[in-house]
């Protein structure tokens, strides 16, 4: 049971940002490049790391999400915000800062700190971006990367802090982006409404 669980994981995580892309190529859909520069330069540092260490079919699955990453900004570069604000700069910083930290603390629990913290300053601009522009967002990408979060946990063999963290992370932040863009999306459309509406009655009384 818990393999068919971890190959689901894998299955709905790989193919999440298949919407995403597909969103950007619709021109509904505008990344953020910095968090999915962050994003691609994780996982393919995870995938070197993973065919070192021999674990061929995990490198599999994490140059398969390099790729996708990759491929996003990619797109990004012509279809998204390629042009760093200032916090988008500051949140790479902090991100690239994380790798050194992985680097000079070679253990488990400094790895997994440091991917979790890499991951969440990297996160940072697309969550601003969801609050300023959800439209641009596309939800179901960071829902499917949730549920993928959540049936890894229920996929473990061992539960302890070093085989939790990250994959928790994962439900957390991707939950939080999901509900930032729905909610905000709702709130932006009713200011739409009422905008229109007001304008309309302001126009019918001048008419």
């Amino acid at each position: 049971m818990k393999i068919f669980l971890l190959i689901l994981s894998v299955l709905i995580t790989v193919t999440s940002a298949i919407p995403y892309i597909l969103d950007i190529l619709k021109g509904t859909t505008r990344p953020n490049i910095a968090s999915w520069i962050t994003w691609t330069l994780l996982t393919l540092v995870a995938t070197v790391a993973e065919i070192v260490a021999g674990e061929y079919v995990t490198a599999i699955f994490t140059s398969a999400a390099a790729l996708e990453t990759l491929l996003v900004v990619i797109l990004g570069l012509k279809y998204g915000y390629a042009k760093y604000s200032r916090f988008d700069a500051i949140c790479q910083i902090g991100a690239l800062s994380g790798f050194v930290f992985w680097f000079l603390f070679n253990s488990p629990a400094a790895a997994v700190i440091a991917v979790v913290t890499i991951d969440l300053v990297g996160a940072l601009p697309t969550v601003r971006h969801s609050w300023l522009k959800p439209e641009e967002e596309t939800w179901l990408t960071f829902a499917m990367a949730g549920i993928g979060g959540l049936l890894a946990i229920f996929a473990l063999k061992t539960y302890n802090w070093t085989s939790l963290t990250y994959a928790v992370y994962i439900v957390l932040i991707n939950a939080v982006i999901v509900f930032v863009i729905i909610n905000r999306t709702k709130i932006m459309d009713s200011l739409t409404r009422k905008h229109k509406t007001r304008k309309l009655a302001k126009e019918q009384m001048n008419g």
